[in-house]
């Protein structure tokens, strides 16, 4: 977004040992520390960072097994995602295909459970290895310990929120296609333009061209992406939201997924321009920050497509970017 002021230190740890020593001289200074891969899902204050900012930017990618038409993969944390992605693709590798192009580090992938069109990376996540804050160690987690679910995780809900700095990253990928049913703005692509081709690598071309025709490219304008989480509603919610014609995604367990974007646009905001901040004319979820220089005009803005939506919808969106607080 483009906000906020200075981190009084930033230390990069290109190796996994340098971890530790970062943390430890955080505590040693008494500082508090904030970990930051890319920064894409990050908003700063205009107080900047009084503590120590840990970028992470351990580099490296290996095959750990292969067992049939399955393989295992550990990507280091400070890897472009996008990379990661464009690696299993050109081998034919299905799994992350439509999570291309989503900005940031692998490191930050499994933080949030980072998804779209159909696809979760905690669908295919194996492992990670973090440097455990609390017990001053380096572990090994593993998919059933890191209480996965929609945009939240171990990693950034609840008492283990900040606890443990993702070092590396292990995935399972097997050579195929997705298959139907797709998500429905990939549909739409597909039928539009008769593609035949769903191998990863033509999923991927698709995904690049919904993507790139409707979100801002972060190093052009000032934009976090999506800034609003798509909304879960409970099971028992679900026909009543659809008998008032809004949109209502089914999910496996019953409950209901609504486009935030649609619900914006649908209050009239998609456009507008709101304290330095414009709602994206393609994409009504993400905010671009055209003339913005502090982040009281974000709360502004923010608080004004909140207060819109719940006051016609009756549902609250909630921010999908992370703040940089002590």
């Amino acid at each position: 977004m483009r906000l906020g002021g200075p981190a009084r230190f930033v230390v990069s740890v290109r190796r996994p040992e340098e971890v530790a020593e970062a943390y430890q001289f955080a505590e040693e200074q008494g500082l508090p520390t904030w970990a930051l891969g890319g920064g894409a899902n990050t908003i700063g204050r205009d107080e900047g960072f009084p503590g120590v900012v840990i970028l992470n930017e351990l580099k490296g990618v290996e095959i750990v097994r292969e067992v049939g038409d399955a393989v295992q993969v550990k990507w280091m944390g400070g890897e472009v995602w996008d990379d990661a992605v464009a690696w299993a693709c050109e081998r034919d590798y299905t799994g992350i295909e439509a999570l291309s192009l989503i900005p940031g580090t692998v490191g930050a992938a499994p933080v949030q459970n980072i998804g779209a069109y159909g696809q979760e990376v905690g669908q295919v996540l194996v492992s990670v290895e973090a440097y455990d804050r609390r017990e001053r160690r380096m572990c090994m987690l593993r998919r059933d310990e890191m209480g996965l679910g929609y945009r939240r995780t171990r990693f950034n809900t609840g008492a283990d929120a900040g606890r443990f700095y993702i070092v590396s990253v292990t995935l399972e990928l097997k050579r195929g296609q997705m298959q139907p049913p797709f998500y429905n703005s990939l549909q739409r692509y597909i039928d539009e333009h008769q593609e035949t081709d769903l191998s990863p690598a033509g999923v991927r071309r698709m995904v690049c061209a919904i993507r790139e025709a409707k979100l801002p490219d972060p190093r052009k304008e000032a934009s976090a992406g999506s800034f609003f989480k798509n909304v879960i509603v409970p099971a028992e919610q679900v026909a009543e939201m659809e008998a008032r014609g809004i949109p209502v995604r089914r999910l496996e367990d019953g409950r209901g997924k609504i486009n935030s974007g649609w619900l914006i646009e649908a209050c009239g905001l998609k456009g507008q321009r709101l304290h330095g901040f414009r709602v994206s004319e393609q994409a009504a979820l993400v905010l671009i920050n055209e003339s913005a220089t502090s982040y009281l005009e974000l709360t502004m803005a923010r608080a004004e497509i909140v207060g819109t939506v719940e006051a016609k919808f009756g549902v609250r969106l909630e921010q999908e970017p992370v703040e940089m607080i002590a």
